[in-house]
């Protein structure tokens, strides 16, 4: 097998639509893999639709077409010599030629294609162009075809196979790119290539790797029998592919094999897999030795949904993960390592690739393999129904085809779903009134996916859908009910206040979430007013980065019980991201303290793909919100957090390590300022991966000045604080503490002392230096504690600074600028 990349001396020009004059008749370099907007914006054409007002200058492109073009030469293929033009990834509407004559058409952005191209080569300079049509004009002409379908958002996004989020989101940009977004390349062979390897690992004390290969033959010679030789590690298998076959299966077991575990269970170690086929092709992964399931048994609470990994149920600490940059092509392995290492660094050991983004590059599955991070994939459908008439049906079914054979060697891959909030829209959105007779999509949740998972990955497990109740009749148990399977918990945050979150407990929560701005920094550099000045929450930019559906009012009316609305826009952002943290925070602690009957939490969403008020915890330019920091303390490995039961108060002590959790957890009753007016030391014992329950006695859990006492509960190195009223009705100093700051070789250490309750003191410190880090956030003292807290930053003399507004915030600066002196 040869390879040639023809990734360079490519070219642009809009070919068509509602192109503007300064962009008309222009030929640009163009950049593959890329896009028309990444070219664009290099050649400075247009401005960075991530920034400002750049969104509402660029919706033109929606209707544009573009022409790509290069020259290459290549010899003539030989007599016995295959020769394709192989693309990986084309977004979305596209036509590719060679001189001139038209070589093969696509309409899915979520598969690669290729075409066999052996009778076209002269070697000579040969032109090839691919022409890309507006995606929404061929995704208005489907619907008109086959008549509407219903979902969340008016472009009609279920109509073309395309990224559903490039359109637009509650949280995202409606750009709608086009190009040769993934790599392109000639590749030459002879008599037979591998066509796909897909591993199925079993472990009976020893391990067994089903090594399945797929070749595809040349069809230019007689067949004949194709040798294999297998290896794992230092394990080796040879077979052959006989002459009337197209695939063989060739097992090597791995004796005493390490085992590959989740982040916080175990280790991740990784083998080698390499299969060759003869001296004609080669292709080489490294898998890990897992097994996976889901629990989806029936109890006396509903219906199960817990991950089993190795024999081990596990509880997910997760996020929800959407394509982290919307420049797709942009998104590098740096970029992808440096998210993930976040995600493990707020104690995650999940991310759910979300149905309305992308099958993700092999870098980011490669990397959750590494650090032992589990995927649980979407197939990529989300909050519509969708037509099953072809050619969708058959493109769907390419689609899945291509992405389980592909995804199927990693072992962080530990469930495939078959889509987001369709099934539950097609229950309770109204859609069965508008569809009709037609089709929804059930075909695929039902039949398409499952029998390609079977067929192609049968270790993986499969689910229908997110939110869904396993083996349930849908019009008997609604497929959101939390007592069986999956749950969305949607109606906090568009509705009710974040303390109903402790409502219910649901089985497996895999979306629910709060929404927070930005960090300073980044509205500093992406959300700015064009004649400079001060932002306000109802400025025209702030809005066009605001997505959500009233979403000011929804995070006014979130904040007016907790915190207050303050008046003063900086102290409003400081105030929304705050009680963002808090709002999930309050809902992960619930969930937790209910394991194992609720085996996991996975939150709307780790990442940003632009610069936006969202659910995210990390903002569009990499930097962590105070949702990073809440995620860090909600899920760590220990965790104390005072939850209400039906006698009252207890302290739960949740322990997410392979270590028994003993000894005795001292709980005291004190004013806000450390006065202590009852006591209480507790024996607690928490197995482990267990939750400990222990009950209060009613000294230390009832106060008799709610407004002016606190319960503090220590066992070991971890604390909890609890209030009994909200921060309004609290009695909180708004500068209760004596701070102090160190200069020290890489920053500052910063020193702060309780005089009475701090409540979450955060050093915000990308207002001092957009590239700052900090050690912690987000930290509660009682009377007479301490923080110390480490400043990287290269900045210098600026000690005050660190410890003064708007750098230095808590909650209490927030209720005491509320409340009248």
């Amino acid at each position: 097998m040869n390879r040639t990349t023809l990734h360079d001396g490519w070219t642009l020009r809009a070919a068509g639509g509602p192109v503007p004059d300064h962009i008309a008749g222009r030929t640009i370099d163009a950049q593959v893999p890329g896009t028309a907007h990444t070219d664009l914006l290099t050649a400075g054409l247009i401005e960075d639709p991530h920034v400002d007002l750049g969104e509402n200058e660029l919706v033109w492109a929606h209707r544009a077409q573009w022409l790509y073009a290069t020259t290459f030469a290549a010899q003539p293929a030989a007599d016995d010599e295959r020769v394709d033009l192989v693309f990986d990834g084309l977004d979305t509407i596209a036509e590719i030629s060679m001189d001139g004559a038209l070589i093969g058409s696509t309409a899915n952005m979520h598969r690669g294609y290729r075409f066999d191209v052996r009778s076209r080569l002269t070697g000579e300079e040969q032109a090839l162009t691919v022409l890309f049509r507006s995606a929404l004009e061929t995704a208005e002409a489907e619907r008109e075809r086959l008549g509407a379908r219903p979902g969340a958002y008016a472009h009609p996004l279920n109509m073309v196979r395309k990224m559903a989020c490039s359109f637009g989101w509650d949280w995202g940009p409606d750009l709608q790119t086009a190009g040769i977004w993934k790599p392109v390349r000639l590749e030459r062979w002879r008599t037979a290539r591998l066509a796909s390897v897909r591993p199925v690992v079993t472990i009976d004390g020893a391990a067994t790797v089903a090594v399945h290969v797929d070749v595809e033959r040349s069809g230019l010679q007689d067949a004949a029998a194709l040798p294999v030789t297998v290896s794992v590690g230092d394990q080796h298998v040879r077979g052959e592919v006989p002459a009337d076959a197209s695939s063989v299966v060739l097992a090597v077991v791995v004796d005493d094999p390490k085992l590959w575990w989740p982040h916080g269970y175990g280790d991740h170690p990784l083998y080698d897999l390499r299969v060759e086929l003869g001296d004609l092709d080669a292709w080489q992964r490294r898998i890990g030795l897992r097994t996976v399931e889901v629990d989806t048994s029936d109890d006396e609470h509903g219906t199960a949904f817990t991950f089993v990994v190795n024999g081990q149920p596990v509880f997910v600490k997760g996020a929800n993960w959407i394509p982290d940059d919307h420049l797709l092509t942009r998104i590098t392995r740096d970029r992808l390592v440096r998210r993930v290492d976040q995600a493990l660094d707020a104690n995650l050991n999940l991310l759910r690739v979300w149905g309305g983004g992308i099958y993700e590059s092999d870098d980011f599955y490669d990397v959750c393999d590494e650090r032992g991070v589990m995927v649980w994939q979407d197939f990529l459908l989300a909050c519509f129904a969708y037509p099953e008439e072809e050619p969708h049906r058959s493109e769907f079914e390419a689609e899945a085809r291509d992405n389980v054979a592909r995804l199927s060697s990693h072992a962080s891959l530990v469930l495939w779903n078959g889509g987001n909030e369709n099934i539950w829209g097609h229950e309770d959105w109204g859609w069965k009134d508008e569809l009709g007779d037609r089709t929804w999509g059930a075909a695929y949740y039902y039949d398409v996916f499952p029998s390609i998972v079977a067929e192609l990955s049968p270790a993986t497990p499969y689910s229908a859908g997110s939110p869904f109740s396993p083996r349930q009749d849908p019009q008997v148990v609604h497929p959101n009910d939390p007592d069986h399977g999956t749950h969305h918990q949607w109606e906090v945050w568009n509705r009710i206040d974040y303390t109903h979150y402790r409502d219910d407990v649901p089985r497996f929560s895999s979306e629910f979430g709060f929404q927070g701005p930005p960090t300073w920094a980044t509205l500093e550099r992406a959300v700015r007013n064009a004649d400079g000045s001060p932002l306000a929450k109802d400025d025209a930019v702030w809005l066009l980065h605001q997505k959500a559906d009233d979403g000011n009012g929804k995070l006014d009316r979130g904040l007016e019980p907790h915190l207050g609305v303050p008046d003063d826009f900086a102290d409003w952002h400081w105030a929304t991201q705050l009680n963002q943290a808090r709002a999930v925070a309050y809902a992960i602690t619930h969930y937790r303290s209910w394991w194992p009957r609720t085996a996991g939490s996975i939150v709307w969403q780790l990442n940003d793909c632009w610069p936006v008020t969202s659910w995210a915890a990390v903002d569009g330019d990499e930097r962590p919100k105070p949702l990073w920091w809440a995620l860090r303390a909600a899920y760590a490995d220990r965790l104390l957090t005072v939850q209400s039961r039906p006698a009252g108060l207890v302290v739960a002590a949740v322990n997410d390590t392979a270590d028994e959790w003993t000894g005795s957890v001292e709980v005291r009753r004190e004013r806000l300022d450390g006065s202590v007016l009852a006591t209480a030391s507790l024996p607690v014992s928490a197995g482990a991966r267990a939750v400990a329950l222990v009950d209060l006695p009613d000294e230390v859990r009832v106060p008799v000045d709610a407004a002016d006492e606190v319960l503090v509960a220590v066992l070991g190195d971890v604390r909890t604080v609890h209030t009994f009223v909200e921060d309004v009705a609290l009695h909180l100093e708004p500068a209760p503490f004596d701070a102090s700051v160190e200069a020290v070789a890489d920053g500052y250490v910063v020193t702060v002392v309780a005089r009475s309750l701090v409540r979450d003191l955060t050093l915000n410190v990308d207002r001092l230096d957009p590239a700052a880090v900090v050690s912690d956030a987000l930290v509660t003292l009682p009377a007479g504690a301490t923080a110390r807290l480490h400043v990287r930053t290269s900045v210098r003399g600026q000690e005050d600074t660190l410890v003064s507004s708007p750098v230095l915030r808590t909650a209490n600066d927030l209720v005491g600028a509320l409340r009248p002196v």
